[in-house]
């Protein structure tokens, strides 16, 4: 009997994805007048909710204050401490996570859904009357602060902070760091404040994906939608941009064996008429392993194990950004090529099948994330907090197809001449 032989040589053939379908999402009203988005998908029946709050760095009152009152909401309760909460979710199979980002803040709930009706007054009590004891808050500031100083010590660390108040300004919430000096001013009093102000009866989104059926809805509703809700808080939370013009920073550190190199620049939201053209750009020069700084740097000249790029979209504004590590004698040679493959890519057009690759992984990346329900409904949390088009990641797979290669030329004339990035060196040259 003949044996087949599999010629290795030869590269498999593959399949281009035409279409991506994204279930769509369900949006129902609670009788307190909570937006609650459901995602119904899924066989097994777990359930994700989240609640989301504007309650980031955006809406902080003084630095750090938005991220210690979510770091603190399930450390007590006037009827529970926070040892009884987690043993309470602990029973029920069930954990609960509290993320805090620059725009906003969530508490998510993960558990089974036949346990949503028990999980909810737990819920609701930590909305309702957290009580931010002292203790706690005195356990979690030193926590901080050692990881800050242990943090100090990386130039990776140090040159992602520096990146970042460079390009939108230190006392801006986009460029804002946690220092010890931040931490040590932190009371109770200002988490209180700020719980009263943002989260206790402050309006909130909630995302309900998994296996969902009428009652489950309902149990929110009866629940979550009993919820006295006022009108929001009523500060104009607007800021200055300190952003820098271009320019470089060389910070030392004579005990480092490598330089950390970021350059970037501000960009824009995910509403920019320009965003999706920037995305394939961002792609063809370091958004993959197959990417252009990655054959350069890494591949033909061996400088470091990895480089790469990235659009990072806010709420209010964004960033581009490129980043590696490198031997401190390999600093400047490094960012020579980085700027060179920058004009590369602005002065010449990307050969068909460049584009037909990065189209092809772009493609399977998007398809492949969208696996899961609670994957599907973080796609639909970026649309509904940005207020975006329902069908705005159908229209950029759509774009992704159509593309042409001087679409990512202008693009890339228009927003990344190398002469507009700000230059970070953590470590030396």
């Amino acid at each position: 009997m003949a044996i087949d032989i599999l010629d290795r040589s030869i590269t498999p053939a593959f399949q281009t994805i035409q279409e991506v379908f994204i279930p769509p999402v369900k949006n129902v009203t609670l009788s307190n007048g909570l937006p609650l988005h459901i995602i119904n998908v899924g066989e097994q029946p777990i359930i994700k909710l989240e609640l989301i709050f504007n309650a980031g760095n955006w809406f902080d009152d003084n630095k750090g204050i938005s991220f210690f009152t979510a770091k603190m909401l399930n450390e007590g309760t006037s009827a529970h401490n926070s040892a009884s909460i987690n043993q309470f979710f602990d029973q029920y199979g069930a954990f609960t996570e509290f993320t805090h980002s620059v725009d906003r803040a969530s508490f998510v709930l993960y558990g089974l859904s036949k346990h949503l009706g028990q999980l909810l007054p737990m819920v609701q009590e930590i909305l309702q009357d957290s009580i931010f004891p002292q203790k706690e808050l005195d356990t979690i500031k030193k926590i901080q602060q050692q990881t800050i100083q242990v943090n100090q010590e990386k130039t990776s660390f140090v040159a992602n902070q520096k990146i970042r108040n460079s390009i939108f300004g230190e006392t801006h919430p986009y460029g804002t760091n946690l220092t010890q000096e931040v931490i040590e001013s932190i009371t109770r009093e200002n988490l209180v404040k700020y719980y009263q102000s943002h989260w206790q009866n402050q309006p909130f989104r909630i995302f309900l994906s998994g296996k969902i059926t009428e009652q489950e809805i309902e149990v929110v509703n009866n629940i979550l939608g009993s919820i006295p809700v006022g009108g929001g808080h009523t500060t104009s939370y607007e800021h200055t941009d300190g952003g820098l013009d271009a320019t470089s920073f060389l910070i030392e550190k004579e005990n480092a064996l490598q330089s950390s190199i970021r350059l970037g620049k501000q960009l824009f939201t995910r509403s920019h008429p320009d965003y999706f053209n920037m995305l394939i750009v961002n792609e063809v020069l370091g958004g993959y392993f197959g990417s252009r700084l990655m054959k350069n740097i890494r591949e033909e000249k061996g400088l470091t194990y990895g480089i790469g790029s990235n659009v990072v979209p806010f709420s209010k504004n964004g960033y581009f950004i490129v980043g590696t590590d490198v031997k401190k004698e390999f600093t400047q040679l490094t960012i020579d090529e980085i700027i060179k493959e920058i004009q590369v890519l602005r002065t010449e057009l990307v050969s068909e099948e460049e584009l037909s690759t990065v189209r092809n992984y772009m493609s399977g990346a998007f398809a492949g994330s969208l696996n899961t329900p609670f994957e599907i409904a973080d796609r639909y949390k970026v649309i509904m907090s940005e207020q975006l088009p329902l069908d705005f990641y159908q229209q950029y797979f759509q774009h992704i197809q159509q593309i042409t290669s001087e679409d990512i030329l202008e693009a890339a004339q228009k927003h990344l001449d190398p002469a507009s990035l700000i230059e970070v060196a953590v470590g030396g040259k």
